[in-house]
């Protein structure tokens, strides 16, 4: 059975693993050890049903590190570093908040320590685990409607307060963005950066560089066209993706927040009365129940690091777009996924 340490209690690790991982230790208790749930951060003081170490030496001395799943939910740039103290202390199953890397400089370190240490890394797009893609790629997948010509993914929210108080994201590009990247590489494969834009969020005489909204325009090998937006200011919170195929445009709603897991899809086909469907998506819980499920098969497949690879180019590529100051050009995802071995 497994046990559990959540590093890095701030609002992914308190508000959104440590209660999707609640439904799941409620839901499958034979995955779980008995006792409460690990975690570890200096900045934070005690958490409701968490035991709290001063230290990860600590914790490994508490419960063993070999059979300990992590979730890491410290900010991008602290994850190289954090990984290796982890690796060094015998953890090996590690859930990695997203993104996984903010630059290629820090997925570089991140895939030799994987390397090195055998680990075994899973990131959070719950995306990725959600009821909704799983409905939008089986559709891709059949070829029901033809083929799939174009996918735009709409993200808005109002985040001002929480910017303003922890501005811990580089880029409005790591908030929202992921999520979507990883959804579209699935759904259409790799592709180029042709088009990326970041805005300023503005509120009153503040201005915070680069943390308003993101928007982002790619090319799929595929052949499939891309557009991603994302509204940090908006009025409104909005998870919307559209599918456009050769003989139909399928709408979907994504959940907004923890607080409603349903999800809605539209199918609109030419000549027909359009369908719409409503159905629970709790995505990050399915998610999280399937990485400790995986844990326990004593013969494992890896999970889908690949996708997560080429979202991480993708961002760096769309940053390095949107930089004030001149940068070289980076590699091609084959160069990436070479050097990461992904």
């Amino acid at each position: 059975m497994l046990h559990t340490l959540i590093v890095g209690l701030g609002r992914a690790g308190r508000g959104l693993h440590a209660p999707s991982l609640a439904k799941v230790r409620a839901a499958a208790p034979a995955l779980f050890a008995p006792g409460p749930v690990m975690g570890h951060d200096p900045h934070v003081g005690e958490v409701d049903g968490i035991l709290p170490f001063p230290s990860l030496e600590d914790a490994a001395r508490h419960r063993p590190p070999r059979d300990t799943v992590v979730h890491l939910c410290t900010p991008p740039g602290l994850r190289a570093r954090s990984l290796e103290r982890l690796a060094r202390l015998g953890y090996r199953w590690i859930i990695v908040e997203k993104p996984l890397a903010p630059d290629l400089v820090e997925l570089a370190a991140i895939a030799r320590l994987r390397r090195r240490w055998d680990l075994d890394l899973t990131v959070t797009t719950p995306w990725s685990a959600s009821a909704l893609s799983g409905r939008l790629l089986e559709v891709r997948r059949s070829h029901a409607f033809g083929a799939l010509r174009a996918i735009t993914v709409f993200q808005h929210k109002p985040r001002f307060t929480r910017t303003l108080e922890a501005p811990s994201h580089p880029t409005a590009f790591d908030i929202e963005v992921p999520h979507a990247l990883a959804m579209a590489v699935t759904l259409a494969g790799g592709a180029d950066v042709t088009a990326a834009e970041l805005d300023d969020m503005v509120l009153g005489r503040t201005r915070i560089p680069g943390l308003g909204g993101a928007r982002l325009t790619l090319a799929h090998h595929t052949g499939v066209l891309t557009r991603i937006e994302s509204d940090l200011t908006a009025p409104l919170r909005e998870r919307r993706i559209v599918l456009e195929f050769d003989e139909a445009v399928l709408t979907g709603h994504y959940p907004c927040s923890e607080a409603d897991h349903t999800a809605q899809l539209m199918v609109a086909v030419p000549g027909r009365e359009p369908t719409r469907s409503i159905f629970v998506d709790d995505a990050l819980t399915a998610l999280l129940h399937s990485c400790y499920a995986r844990y326990r098969e004593p013969r494992r497949e890896r999970g889908d690091l690949p996708v997560h690879v080429e979202a991480v180019r993708l961002l760096a590529e769309a940053k390095r777009r949107c930089s004030p100051q001149p940068h070289p050009s980076l590699p091609t995802r084959w160069e990436v996924a070479d050097a990461v071995g992904a």
